[in-house]
């Protein structure tokens, strides 16, 4: 049996309501941002991790471009197909889990925004490991030279507003940049343990390389006011944009070795 999964089960109970949320209300506009800098047209492809309600998933395909859209909460993915066959949207819809997902495919470009599961850590998920493994296999699904673009919880934030009394009460974790919350979802008394990860830019540079991804831009990437700034310490996010470099050719001697 799979560990229990905390984020699916709070977005399948936050699905109905996702859209409500003020940082939802600029898709256009990011979509538009998307474009220019991902450097894309349309009729080619893109993958969504982290989709959610598929907001920025449906944009794209009525612009044109074949887009997959994947998510490990099965209530958001059915606002999503809800939401796109309202739009006359075309989108492939993906149950599965950011950490352990492959296409036979390759992409043009892969989108991993508003945390999408990026630093959205489980109960017995490693801070470092899991955000590394999810760069691993959007790094696997892209083509050679395509671009990515995350938005990520911002680590500096995260610190700023948190005291040392939260340290002592294990709501905070200073090393780790992991903040521990409960969510009960209405209507109901179950509460849901959750742990969710910041980032600063020099240790996303390092992950991203790692995963064989070179980041090219850093800005301050809070939803709803995208662009290509600087990052402030007290937004919610960090954007990254980076690409997948070819492979470097191998050295004289390794060449003379194959032979």
């Amino acid at each position: 049996m799979s560990p229990r999964n905390e984020w699916a089960d709070f977005f399948n109970s936050h699905a109905p309501e996702y859209e409500e949320n003020i940082f939802t209300k600029n898709t256009a506009a990011e979509v538009d941002f998307l474009v220019n800098e991902l450097g894309i047209s349309p009729g080619q492809s893109l993958l969504d991790v982290g989709c959610g309600t598929g907001r920025h998933s449906i944009e794209l395909a009525r612009r044109g471009y074949v887009v997959t859209g994947l998510d490990v909460s099965a209530g958001m993915l059915e606002e999503a197909r809800r939401r796109a066959a309202v739009a006359n949207a075309d989108v492939s819809w993906v149950e599965a889990d950011a950490t352990d997902f492959a296409f036979e495919r390759r992409f043009d470009a892969v989108l991993c925004l508003c945390e999408g599961a990026f630093g959205l850590l489980g109960s017995q998920d490693d801070p470092i490991a899991q955000p590394l493994t999810i760069l691993g296999h959007v790094a696997a699904a892209m083509k050679t030279r395509a671009k990515c673009l995350f938005t990520v919880l911002n680590g500096y934030a995260l610190a700023r507003r948190h005291t040392q009394v939260d340290v002592l009460r294990d709501v905070f974790d200073p090393i780790a940049l992991v903040e521990r919350s409960e969510c009960a979802p209405r209507g109901t008394t179950d509460i849901i343990p959750l742990r969710e990860r910041g980032f600063v830019p020099t240790e996303l540079v390092l992950l991203f390389a790692q995963a064989g991804l070179e980041v090219a831009h850093i800005w301050g990437g809070t939803a709803g006011n995208w662009g290509k700034r600087a990052i402030d310490l007290d937004e919610i996010e960090i954007m990254v944009l980076a690409h997948k470099p070819p492979e470097p050719p191998l050295p004289p001697y390794a060449l003379y070795a194959c032979r």
